[in-house]
């Protein structure tokens, strides 16, 4: 079976997520394969497993170009003859299927489809909700199934304005996938029908690469002789929060808290995240460190004693998970699906969004009790390796898309019952 995940970029540090399921799925036999607008030749160097597994850059497809406009113009009969060439009956199907119901504009759309058309696939896997917009014709066109993901910002932001924008979502996809029960909610808020096939998959972490050796938290920390060491990663973006975190860090240097606070991402934020931390006279204190390979950020968990995550609005955050798998106690905001993440007073924190005080408060609190960080470490620790594994998400997405395979009717009876089961083992911790 042929599975073509379409993503916007590929691979890219902050969705190491996708590269684990590409790689998962492949060494499982898949036919797997990815359709994106850009791949960095950069990234690649940052990802070795992907580099170990042989064949794969061949199996990463980038879009032909939209801009400038009359060079896509100049392309499309270069696409269309390498769709003929590569796919003769499935080109002539999307033609002859897009002339009926779109008439000319099927060549257009053939043209940003055309790895599609030549990839031939079973299922195509939206890895976001924002990328299968406008996209519905395929099932039909190309006689597949459709899988989309919602990971958080696409129901929290996208299209808002729009009482049922992801409407032909609801009604074409095959199935919908989720990280979690608080996206499923705010997924039936954006009206798609509560008896929708669906399954919930959270992130998966790999507790060997994020491994924190023998590190112990047995430091009182907070003095100027052992600053506590105060980690975040993740995107650059206002959604994250950081302003909040910021503000914490200034909160925690007026009570007499020495700390030093590191941020591992890049993003549209920086320069706003920059202007805060000498708004609040830190420069000293806080440190951007833009972005960092997979073991370059472990190497950065090890080092730390808690890991603040502040956002304002939030999916589920693979971070968080790594940051449990490194035996660190996490503050985090409530939003989104941090509360089902993190367990409050078990394996860290859960603060009102926004709020910085509550974030230093805990943060001092962890500061002056090494035991508690270390219970809070050891509980994390366990909890990802017991329910976030890697082979049960690729066990996971193997079900989801033999269930795709079959009728609609019958796969969605039998994924209640997953679901219900994979859920409570999730809030029971």
């Amino acid at each position: 079976m042929r599975v073509t995940i379409v993503v916007p970029s590929f691979p890219k540090l902050t969705e190491t997520f996708i590269v684990t399921k590409f790689l998962g799925l492949l060494e499982r036999g898949w036919d797997m394969h990815v359709v994106c607008e850009t791949t960095d030749l950069a990234d690649w160097d940052r990802f070795p497993d992907l580099l170990r597994q042989a064949g794969t850059r061949h199996r990463v497809h980038c879009s032909w170009p939209h801009r400038p406009r009359w060079l896509a113009l100049l392309l499309v009969p270069v696409a269309l003859f390498r769709c003929i060439f590569k796919n003769p009956i499935g080109t002539s199907q999307y033609l002859l299927n897009g002339w009926r119901l779109i008439g000319i504009d099927a060549l257009r759309r053939l043209y940003l489809d055309a790895n599609l058309v030549i990839l031939k696939p079973d299922i195509i896997h939206f890895e976001f909700g924002a990328l299968a917009f406008g996209r519905k014709h395929l099932k039909e066109f190309l006689n597949c199934r459709v899988v989309v993901s919602f990971r958080g910002y696409d129901l929290n932001h996208f299209g808002v304005e729009h009482d049922r924008f992801f409407r032909d979502i609801w009604d074409q996809a095959d199935a919908i996938h989720v990280l979690g029960e608080d996206l499923w909610r705010r997924a039936m808020r954006r009206g798609c029908p509560a008896d929708r096939f669906h399954q919930l998959i959270p992130p998966a972490i790999d507790a060997n690469l994020f491994n924190p050796m023998n590190r112990m938290h047995t430091d009182f920390a907070g003095t100027r002789e052992r600053p506590l060491r105060i980690l975040s990663v993740g995107r650059l973006e206002w959604e994250k929060g950081y302003e909040y975190a910021i503000h914490a860090i200034r909160k925690l240097k007026n009570q007499g808290v020495c700390c030093s606070y590191r941020i591992v991402g890049r993003g549209s934020f920086l320069e706003a995240i920059a202007f805060a931390i000498h708004q609040f006279a830190l420069d000293d204190d806080v440190q951007l460190l833009g972005g960092l390979s997979q073991a370059q950020v472990v190497e950065e968990m090890r080092i730390a004693d808690i890991f603040l995550h502040s956002a304002v609005s939030e999916g589920f955050c693979n971070a968080v998970l790594e940051a449990q798998a490194m035996m660190l106690p996490v503050v985090c905001s409530d939003a989104g699906g941090l509360p089902e993440n993190v367990l409050h007073t078990e394996t860290g924190f859960v603060v009102p969004r926004r709020y910085p005080a509550a974030l230093a408060e805990k943060l001092a609190l962890l500061g002056s009790d090494p035991d508690m960080r270390q219970r809070m470490g050891l509980a994390g620790r366990r909890r990802v390796q017991i329910h976030f594994r890697l082979v049960d998400q690729i066990t996971s997405f193997e079900q989801l898309y033999s269930r795709v395979m079959q009728s609609n009717a019958e796969a969605g009876g039998e994924a209640d019952t997953y679901i219900c089961a994979t859920q409570v083992s999730l809030t029971e911790g």
